[in-house]
């Protein structure tokens, strides 16, 4: 899916973080970021890198994951526009937590620590929305920990796809998303996800098409993974 943000508005447009900010202080932090473009399967950073920038994402996707020793990946979430990415290590002066790989090509600006701490200095309200967004990381995490218990694996599929979906109400859904991708974000091995698509088709809740996955049926998929219809 092509994620843009809505137009017209300037380069931070739909950003939370800044919405409060009057538009010459806008213009500013426009002014010190820089822009940003990654191709699919770039990685932007990896664990223990510096924690030096704040990305806000303006077009694509980016997977934010954790590698194990074995070099098994499990996917934290996906990151789309116009979500920013990064913050927590802003915040503390820490190294990334995790890594960052873009799973479409997307574009970006990079706003750096140092310009990030003097706009919070002059506009301390940023830091209720930083917070917020701090709040939501650790909400997705808890609930990630329960799906875990909670849900088998086709239901956390389900649930997957549901979220990668969005609020889109269109008839037909496609998720630019390999089945090993989708792997390491349920918390599967490969061949058990492929097992669940392959029900979840038979069904006629989904279709594949080469490295994509078209959603027919998102209800369905709700159902599957116990959430509310809305």
């Amino acid at each position: 899916m092509d994620h843009r943000l809505p137009e017209p508005g300037d380069a931070l447009t739909g950003v939370e973080m800044f919405a409060g900010l009057e538009p010459d202080v806008r213009q500013r932090v426009i002014a010190a970021a820089v822009p940003r473009t990654y191709r699919k399967g770039q990685i932007l950073f990896v664990e223990h890198d510096p924690g030096d920038s704040l990305i806000v994402l303006r077009r694509g996707a980016i997977a934010v994951f954790r590698t194990a020793p074995t070099g098994e990946r499990a996917v934290l979430t996906v990151v789309r526009p116009p979500d920013v990415l990064g913050e927590v290590s802003l915040l503390d002066a820490s190294t990334r937590s995790a890594s960052a790989e873009a799973i479409e090509d997307s574009q970006a600006l990079a706003l750096s620590r140092v310009a990030f701490m003097d706009l919070v200095h002059s506009n301390p309200r940023i830091l209720d929305a930083v917070m917020r967004s701090v709040g939501g990381l650790i909400r997705r995490l808890t609930e990630q920990n329960a799906d875990h218990v909670f849900l088998d694996l086709p239901g956390r599929v389900a649930k997957t796809l549901v979220r990668l979906a969005g609020d889109s109400q269109a008839p037909m859904i496609t998720i630019e998303l390999n089945q090993s991708q989708l792997a390491e974000m349920a918390g599967g091995s490969r061949q058990s996800v492929n097992q669940a698509i392959g029900s979840f088709a038979t069904r006629g809740w989904l279709r594949t098409e080469g490295r994509r996955i078209v959603v027919t049926d998102v209800s369905a998929l709700r159902r599957r993974a116990g959430m509310n219809e809305r």
